[in-house]
């Protein structure tokens, strides 16, 4: 009890001061968006339970969770131009909420989206495919912004969620790109040497990503 007191005391303490007047409203609406990460999540959990019955194998290899902190919502937002409170959180930011689901093949990430688009209590809000599209540097996953209610003790609230999907392959260059550039300056002269590289092991990862679809496929 001390312990989330002093957490509580701590985290008003660092909010910005664009914040201080709206920190019960801004507490509330992060508390919505733990319990929509929570009912996603609890989808999957079942749809892996099931899809592993019907095909002998586990298509989900891993889920993670992640709410955007205080300091990176302000941010965001005075990027955009839009003033500091909870309506605007709500209204234009849609990653705020996010979660990502690993799976074994490219396959398995399209049928998993549509697995969770087809259930009844799902809005789907914008859909971003970087696997058949993939960013410059190589990026590829396929994101889908959605809405999910959660039932409260006197309303039921519709929250936004960001789901993206990846294979380990993709997971793995994403993970270990932004660690190689985290925080780190660059000189122009190595920038273009990296993100060649950086390119060439996307493209990599992709070829393994198709060539254990095709083993995958032999094998059925």
């Amino acid at each position: 009890m001390v312990i989330e007191q002093f957490k509580d005391a701590f985290i008003d303490e660092v909010m910005s001061d664009e914040w201080q007047e709206e920190i019960l409203p801004h507490k509330q609406m992060m508390a919505y968006y733990r319990c929509a990460i929570m009912e996603v999540e609890t989808k999957y959990r079942v749809l892996n339970e099931e899809l592993s019955l019907c095909y002998d194998r586990n298509p989900i290899e891993s889920i993670h969770s992640r709410l955007k902190s205080n300091a990176s919502i302000t941010k965001k937002l005075k990027l955009k131009g839009y003033p500091i409170n909870v309506e605007t959180m709500e209204k234009y930011l849609y990653d705020i909420a996010g979660l990502r689901v690993v799976c074994s093949f490219k396959q398995d990430i399209y049928h998993l989206a549509q697995c969770l688009l087809q259930q009844d209590d799902i809005r789907l809000v914008k859909k971003k495919d970087y696997i058949q599209n993939p960013k410059a540097n190589g990026y590829r996953s396929l994101h889908l912004i959605v809405e999910v209610p959660i039932f409260l003790e006197n309303e039921k609230k519709w929250v936004k969620v960001e789901v993206q999907f990846r294979t380990l392959a993709m997971d793995f260059w994403a993970s270990l790109e932004h660690k190689l550039r985290y925080k780190k300056v660059i000189d122009d002269d190595k920038e273009s040497y990296i993100a060649y590289q950086l390119l060439e092991c996307a493209q990599m990862c992709n070829d393994l990503d198709d060539k254990m679809s095709s083993i995958k496929e032999y094998l059925e």
